[in-house]
């Protein structure tokens, strides 16, 4: 089993960018979702209410960011200085933020169609993930709420099998938005593992990660009319244990050591343990 991507995403719910190699840190790949766009109140925004961000890609340069979407420009975007803060809501995560300068947020929300603020998670911003999933004091950017997201290869095989049975086409794994892609045959083994090592570096599997409407949207264009996962997840991959209900894919998994890892990294599987409760089909 081996590393067959390696993934992170600058602005929450903006477009990826593929690595060959990346450092792993206490809060994940350095720079993962350390910008996001709030409403002006400072609530969060992700592609399940405002599409378009999924056109949107934050691309990191000397001293700044490029920001650019097809058809609108592109504009250059440096980090705020720490004195120009909002509170954030990020679910039920509260987080002192900083804020860009009016002229970014005006030509964002220009594009974006909507009154938005684009905010950074900077040296002052502190948030952990759930300490009754994680652990204590695990660092957390403006992800959802944990540190990485790894999927298999052959657990999306299988998805894709039972949406081409029931002539729904098939998807790529962009849509779930990973950091790590593991090369591995065998569907959704990864509901048995603890975790796993690559390159030196424990990756704990703390909580399954339940699916939303996003997995139905194209991470080129935001649209929706496009094949949809949700059915087959429905079918096969569907919660059996309250703690965490929906449809299932992939894991949310923290990093216990730092380092260094790249494509073609061997990954082995920390221990084994009780498979997670899923739905029989009817």
């Amino acid at each position: 089993m081996r590393v067959s991507e390696l993934n992170f995403y600058p602005l929450k719910s903006g477009r990826g960018i593929t690595l060959a190699e990346a450092e792993i840190g206490p809060e994940g790949i350095p720079g993962d979702r350390r910008m996001m766009v709030t409403d002006p109140s400072g609530h969060f925004i992700t592609q399940r209410e405002l599409q378009a961000l999924a056109q949107l890609q934050v691309t990191p340069g000397d001293g700044g960011f490029r920001f650019a979407i097809d058809g609108k420009g592109e504009i250059e975007v440096k980090q705020p200085p720490t004195d120009r803060r909002l509170d954030v809501a990020v679910w039920k995560s509260i987080v002192s933020a900083a804020v860009a300068d009016d002229a970014v947020n005006e030509t964002l929300s220009g594009w974006l169609g909507r009154d938005i603020r684009l905010v950074f998670f900077d040296d002052q911003s502190t948030r952990t993930a759930s300490a009754e999933w994680a652990g204590p004091d695990t660092p957390v950017t403006f992800a959802d709420g944990y540190q990485v997201l790894i999927t298999t290869t052959g657990s999306l095989a299988a998805l894709n099998a039972d949406m081409e049975k029931h002539d729904e086409g098939s998807i790529g794994m962009e849509r779930f938005r990973p950091n790590i892609v593991l090369d591995h045959d065998e569907p959704f083994e990864e509901d048995n593992w603890e975790g796993v090592e690559i390159s030196g570096i424990r990756f704990d599997f703390v909580k399954p990660c339940a699916r939303c409407i996003m997995t139905t949207q194209d991470q080129q264009t935001g649209s929706r009319e496009a094949p949809s996962p949700m059915a087959a997840m429905g079918r096969i991959r569907m919660s059996a244990d309250r703690r965490v209900p929906g449809p299932l894919f992939g894991w949310n998994a923290v990093p216990r050591s730092t380092g260094r890892i790249k494509l073609g990294d061997a990954a082995t599987v920390t221990a084994e343990r009780d498979a997670w409760a899923i739905k029989r089909r009817a």
